[in-house]
């Protein structure tokens, strides 16, 4: 038994979409989380800088004595969990994409044709499809960046006209042109415009790794022995910049919890530690 919570990190806001599928799945663990909304978006910036900024949230989170930290974001799974891994071997760290690669990599087969959207860092890096591929050599996997999406969400622009065009976009000819059955969500942002996807091109399976890493979760908990029994800890969101777009963006996320989760957010200047309730 281990009643420590469990430490989620991203760049913005993405990361929240991994926060419920944990509380159906484990309802008795308990949650500290850091979104960099001050700072977002991490994937059109240079690794180097992105290796700091995630350092310093790792840091945070290790001194707020969690027991595993899980990287909730794709841009920072992709160029900085082996470094994060040696920074602090003392305690498990997961990154979002090798689950959903393992995951693909079992139950798609040769005649699937995957496309995998992203980032301008993630999509660089061919974190996915490298791992995928690594795994099950057969697949047919091709990739694109979709910069645009993440300044939208995190705006909150996702339910209207603009957001549909944007995905067009960027989608139209990826689909068709490499007649796409499969899609990844390779940012942890891009479940927010799940519907939207959906309903433009219904016929495409969408991949969500936000849902599938928590089944990774409970694994490493299980060997580890290290799920929580009746902790009194209250879970704790912190954020780095807490505007008037991220909390009404909490709606989207949380659903019939948005009220509570407000509630607990906390505003964190991490440059100077300065903590203020809202």
């Amino acid at each position: 038994m281990d009643n420590r919570p469990i430490g989620f990190f991203d760049s913005g806001l993405g990361g929240l979409t991994s926060i419920p599928p944990l509380r159906r799945r484990l309802p008795e663990e308990k949650i500290i989380y850091f979104g960099d909304t001050a700072r977002t978006p991490y994937g059109s910036k240079a690794i180097r800088t992105i290796k700091g900024f995630s350092s310093e949230i790792a840091d945070f989170l290790v001194q707020s004595n969690v027991k595993m930290i899980v990287i909730a974001c794709n841009t920072v799974s992709a160029t900085c969990v082996d470094d994060l891994r040696k920074r602090f071997p003392q305690i498990p760290i997961l990154g979002i994409i090798e689950p959903t690669a393992r995951m693909v990599a079992a139950e798609c087969e040769e005649l699937n044709r995957v496309g995998i959207i992203g980032t301008k860092v993630t999509i660089a890096s061919h974190a996915y499809s490298d791992m995928i591929k690594e795994m099950n050599p057969s697949l047919n996997i091709v990739e694109t960046a979709c910069p645009a999406f993440v300044p939208l969400i995190e705006e909150g622009i996702i339910d209207n006209d603009i957001m549909d065009l944007t995905i067009k976009y960027y989608m139209d000819d990826f689909v068709k042109d490499n007649e796409l059955d499969t899609v990844i969500l390779g940012c942890t942002h891009y479940p927010l415009i799940k519907k939207n996807l959906e309903r433009l091109y219904p016929d495409l399976k969408i991949i969500n790794p936000s849902d599938i890493v928590v089944n990774r979760v409970e694994e490493i908990l299980a060997e580890g022995d290290m799920f929580a029994d009746g902790s009194d800890f209250r879970n704790v969101f912190y954020a780095s910049d807490l505007s008037e777009n991220f909390l009404n963006m909490i709606d989207h996320i949380f659903e019939e919890e948005a009220d509570d989760a407000k509630v607990k957010f906390l505003n964190f200047d991490i440059e100077n530690e300065l903590l203020k309730r809202i």
